[in-house]
């Protein structure tokens, strides 16, 4: 037992009732009130601060909260069984992630999960995450009656995964062009009340109804992402023509075609992406 300690000085305190975070500084008063205001006063500006962002979230439905062009957060509260345990997964937590989406951990702490922390993921739309400690039956109640997540984990790699995997689910697709097929116009037909219908042969692939077109002239786009109004075989609609077939097609808001125009025609396909290790 020591009553008082220099710079530099290693030493073990007791008596306080939370564990601090590594890096937090000590602070001495004169009396025991003091020191209590004070710490109340921390507190106080602590929560207010943790309480400042409003918007709700789970693993589930945080794909439903992106904003376009902003930094999206899932927002965590973290309870572990010891301080080595919080220290990793803020470090670990703070790594997942890029520019579009990223984990902000609220709040973080050593113990079981408490009513405070539930109501603090209310308040704040966060998850309540808990590594290698539970919530007993009262906090698991108010959880639910507030529709509050609480995950609890055994293995780290488990926890990140999910959190990777929900923050994966918010990522704008990557979309790439796949063609479909090339029909060139061999004449052009002008019908009263309906406009004109491109007579065509298909040379490649095939020429999907559903699908859009391009429309292509001396290497130029004219115009782009058109639907196809109406395809015909003969006299009879078509869903779809193959490669050395002719067809009528009518372009829906879309009159200017010429004989020699290449129709091409293409659909979009959505590709999942994933963060970079």
């Amino acid at each position: 037992m020591i009553k008082e300690a220099g710079p530099s000085t290693p030493l073990e305190l007791s008596g306080i009732d939370m564990v601090p975070d590594a890096g937090e500084h000590f602070y001495t008063t004169k009396t025991l009130q003091r020191a209590e205001n004070v710490a109340k006063q921390y507190r106080d500006k602590e929560r207010q601060r943790q309480l400042a962002s409003q918007t709700k979230v789970t693993l589930d439905n945080f794909a439903e909260t992106i904003k376009a062009g902003e930094t999206n957060y899932l927002r965590v509260v973290l309870k572990a069984d010891v301080q080595g345990s919080i220290d990793v997964l803020n470090k670990t937590l703070s790594e997942v992630g890029n520019d579009e989406v990223a984990v902000k951990v609220i709040h973080s702490a050593v113990g079981g999960v408490t009513e405070s922390d539930v109501l603090l993921a209310d308040a704040s739309d966060a998850i309540v995450v808990g590594f290698h400690v539970v919530a007993n039956a009262v906090v698991r109640d108010i959880a639910d009656h507030r529709k509050v997540e609480i995950r609890n984990y055994r293995v780290i790699y488990d926890l990140v995964d999910d959190i990777k995997s929900a923050l994966e689910g918010m990522l704008a697709p990557e979309v790439k062009e796949e063609q479909l097929g090339v029909a060139e116009v061999k004449q052009v037909f002008k019908i009263s009340k309906v406009g004109n219908i491109a007579g065509c042969l298909v040379n490649e692939g095939v020429i999907n109804a559903k699908s859009k077109i391009r429309v292509v002239r001396d290497d130029i786009v004219v115009t782009d992402n058109r639907n196809i109004e109406a395809l015909r075989r003969l006299k009879d609609e078509a869903k779809e023509v193959r490669i050395g077939t002719e067809c009528g097609i009518r372009i829906k808001g879309f009159d200017d075609l010429k004989p020699g125009d290449l129709l091409v025609c293409f659909k979009s396909v959505e590709i999942a992406r994933k963060l970079e290790e």
